[in-house]
């Protein structure tokens, strides 16, 4: 095999070891999705079957992560990657670990499903809405990362917004839940941090919108307010 053909066949190897790697953290992001998806439905319909299988499937996504990271790690020893390529192996690093947490949100709430079974229960119309609204912002994030688009990534940003007003109103909510029940306050506490757990996966989505802009820009814009966000794209 001649020089030409070597380095095009390295580069060919190369490029599926990325693709495959970014199917990875796809199939990473559909099983977390699935897991918020199922959490929230396990606590608007007191399903505690469903509630204990998502507590015991969070094995599988902590499993990918640590597979999605070895990876990474070799890809870097092996390819010493540069440029945009490097970028990709980061970008990647960091959402695994983002969505990992996600996973955690969605065993959290889960656990307040079992641990708050056939205890009073505050309202949790709200914060199924909540819910629903902190899946869908996910599955946006998600399809912006497949195809890397920085126009779809910068409008889920954006959606962060209501997810914190959402998570204000329901902490009033709950509040005054406590205040006229005090016997309460023990499952109503369970429920505020599952509520902030929410709030903090629209957090979540938020970053693996800026890693996006990262590997399309190449811009960190980790802490930079909305309006340069925003600005990107003009």
């Amino acid at each position: 095999m001649n020089q030409q053909k070597l380095n095009k066949h390295i580069s060919g190897q190369f490029n599926a070891e990325l693709e495959e790697v970014r199917n990875q953290v796809m199939v990473m992001g559909g099983l977390v999705e699935q897991q918020l998806t199922d959490a929230i439905t396990a606590m608007h319909k007191q399903d505690l079957d469903l509630a204990r299988s998502i507590v015991s499937k969070d094995s599988q996504v902590n499993a990918l992560e640590v597979a999605i990271d070895e990876d990474c790690t070799r890809i870097i020893a092996k390819r010493q990657p540069a440029a945009s390529d490097l970028r990709l192996v980061l970008v990647v690093l960091k959402t695994i670990t983002d969505l990992e947490r996600i996973g955690d949100a969605a065993k959290r709430i889960s656990r307040m499903v079992l641990d708050n079974a056939e205890q009073t229960q505050p309202p949790l119309v709200s914060i199924e809405n909540m819910g629903r609204r902190a899946v869908s912002m996910l599955h946006q994030g998600l399809d912006a990362f497949a195809r890397m688009d920085l126009t779809a990534a910068i409008a889920v940003h954006k959606q962060d917004d209501q997810l914190n007003r959402d998570h204000e109103s329901i902490v009033r909510e709950l509040m005054t839940f406590m205040m006229e029940d005090p016997r309460s306050i023990p499952q109503v506490l369970k429920v505020l941090w599952c509520v902030r757990s929410l709030e903090r996966v629209g957090d979540r989505v938020q970053h693996l919108c800026e890693y996006i802009i990262y590997y399309v820009k190449g811009k960190d814009v980790r802490h930079r307010s909305d309006e340069d966000i925003y600005n990107l794209l003009d």
